[in-house]
C-alpha cells in the first residue's frame, strides 16, 4: 500500500553501470521492507497503549488515525517537494523526518502522555510518505520498462516480508514483559512513573529504528550521484476529479480501495485484543502479537499465488471470490468461540492478498495516458480508510469485538460487488 503523487520515465538508467544500478535498487527495496514493517508495527501499539493509558476502542484506532491523517496533509506537498528537490535531497529529507520521529518516540515514553504519541506518529507518516511519493516512481526507473512490473513486484514482496517480521519481532520486544502491577489501581504521580516505565520500551524501540534509517539515508547518500540522474516527472492534476466523476469503473475502485485498507487495518488493529478476550483464546498480549504476524504471513503467501491464480481467472471474478471468503471468515469468527473463532479471523489475511493490486488494476485498466491521474485518485483513497478502524473501534465500545467485525464484513460485500461489476464489464 503506497502513496503516490508523483511519477518517473521509465526509460532505463542513464549513464549507470549495471552494477551501480543495481546497487540503488537493493537500497530502494530495503524501503520498501521498511514501509511496511514500521507501517504495521502500529498494530502492537494499539494493545499496549491501551492498556497503560485506559482507553476505549475508539480512543486506542486514534493511533492509526493520526498515521494515516498525515498521508492526507503530506501527500501533496510531498510530490512539490521531490520535484523541487529530486530524488536525492527527497529521499534524505524523507529519512531525516522519519528518523526524528523515531526519536519523538523517547520523550513521548517520558511524558506518560497518549498525546505524544500521536504526535509522533503523525510526524512519522509525513516522512513515510515523502519516500513513498519517491520510491514507486524511481524503482520504474531503475531499469528497462519491460521489467519495470518485475520489479514493482519483487519490492512488494518484501514489504509484505517486513510487514510479517517487524509486527513478529515486534510483539516481542515491545509486549514481551509486562508489569504486574495493576494500572487502574494506581493515581497521580505513581500512574505516571508506571506509564513511563511500561512505555519506555517503546521509545528504545523506535530509537533503534531511527538508527537503522539514519544507516540507510548514509548509503543513499553515497548513492547520490546516480539518485541525482534520475529525472522526477510531475504529475498533472488537471482534469482528475472530472475523470472520477465520469468513469464508474474508476469511481467504484476509489471506493473499493479505501474500503479494503480500512477493513485490512481494522482487523489488525483489533487482532491482540480479540485473541486476548476469554470467547478466544484468552491469549496473553505478547502471544497474541506473534498469533497476529500469521494474519499478514496469509498476505504473504497469498500474494506469492495471487499471480498464479489471476492467469487462471478473470481479475473480477477472483475479487469476488476472495471477498466473499473474507466475508466468511469473518462472520464464522463473529458467531464462533475458541480456535473457531481465533484462526478463522486470521485467516483473513490470506483472503486480502490479492485484492489491493486487483481493485488497482481494474480501476485504472484501460485508461493509458489517464492512468497516472488514476492511480493518484486510487492511491489518495488509502487515507479515507483511517475512518474505518474507526468507526470499527466505536461498534466495539457499543457492542464488543465480535459485532464490530460487522464493519469489515459490510467492507468486503462492496469490494465483492465490484468483483462482479468488473467481471460483467470484462
Amino acid at each position: 500500500m503506497t502513496v503516490q503523487a508523483t511519477s518517473a520515465q521509465s526509460a532505463g538508467p542513464p549513464d549507470g553501470s549495471k552494477l551501480e544500478t543495481r546497487g540503488v535498487l537493493i537500497l530502494v527495496v530495503a524501503i520498501f521492507f521498511l514501509f511496511g514493517g514500521i507501517t504495521n508495527l502500529n498494530d502492537v501499539l494499539i494493545p499496549k497503549l491501551k492498556g497503560l493509558f485506559s482507553l476505549n476502542y475508539a480512543q486506542a484506532m486514534l493511533v492509526q488515525f493520526a498515521f494515516f491523517t498525515s498521508y492526507a496533509i503530506f501527500s501533496i506537498p510531498a510530490g512539490l517537494v521531490m520535484k523541487r528537490l529530486g530524488y536525492f535531497r527527497g529521499i534524505v529529507l524523507g529519512f531525516g523526518i522519519m528518523a526524528l520521529s523515531c526519536l519523538l518516540f523517547l520523550p513521548a515514553a517520558y511524558s506518560g502522555l497518549f498525546g505524544s504519541f500521536l504526535v509522533a506518529l503523525f510526524m512519522l507518516g509525513g516522512g513515510i510518505t515523502l519516500l513513498q511519493v519517491a520510491v514507486n516512481p524511481l524503482i520504474l526507473s531503475l531499469g528497462s520498462p519491460d521489467t519495470a512490473h518485475s520489479r514493482l513486484t519483487f519490492a512488494q514482496f518484501f514489504n509484505s516480508v517486513g510487514v510479517f517480521l517487524m509486527v513478529r519481532f515486534g510483539a516481542e520486544i515491545i509486549l514481551g514483559e509486562t508489569s504486574k502491577t495493576d494500572g487502574s489501581t494506581l493515581t497521580g504521580e505513581a500512574l505516571k512513573a508506571y506509564r513511563v516505565a511500561e512505555t519506555t520500551v517503546i521509545g528504545h524501540s523506535y530509537i533503534g529504528l531511527a538508527i537503522v534509517l539514519a544507516l540507510i539515508a548514509v548509503l543513499f547518500w553515497f548513492a547520490r550521484n546516480f539518485i541525482q540522474r534520475q529525472e522526477v516527472e510531475e504529475v498533472k492534476m488537471t482534469g482528475s476529479f472530472a475523470l472520477l466523476r465520469n468513469n464508474a469503473r474508476l469511481r467504484f475502485g476509489v471506493v473499493c480501495i479505501f474500503l479494503y485498507v480500512g477493513a485490512e487495518v481494522a482487523i489488525a488493529s483489533i487482532m491482540i485484543n480479540y485473541l486476548g478476550d476469554a470467547r478466544t483464546l484468552s491469549l496473553d498480549p505478547r502471544s497474541a502479537g506473534i498469533m497476529l504476524s500469521y494474519y499478514w504471513l496469509g498476505a504473504l503467501i497469498g500474494r506469492l499465488m495471487g499471480g498464479f491464480l489471476l492467469r487462471l481467472t478473470k481479475p473480477g471474478l477472483l475479487l469476488a471470490l476472495f471477498a466473499a471468503a473474507a466475508i466468511l471468515l469473518n462472520l464464522t469468527s463473529a458467531i464462533s468461540s475458541g480456535e473457531l473463532a481465533a484462526y478463522s479471523l486470521i485467516a483473513v489475511g490470506l483472503a486480502n492478498s490479492i485484492m489491493f493490486p486487483t481493485i488497482f488494476s481494474l480501476a485504472t485498466e484501460g485508461l493509458d495516458a489517464e492512468a497516472p491521474q488514476a492511480s493518484v485518485l486510487l492511491f489518495t483513497a488509502i487515507v479515507v480508510g483511517a475512518f474505518i478502524p474507526l468507526l470499527t473501534g466505536v461498534v466495539a465500545d457499543f457492542g464488543g469485538l465480535a459485532v464490530a467485525l460487522i464493519v469489515p464484513i459490510m467492507c468486503y460485500a462492496v469490494i465483492a460487488s465490484y468483483g462482479l461489476y468488473a467481471a460483467r464489464k470484462q
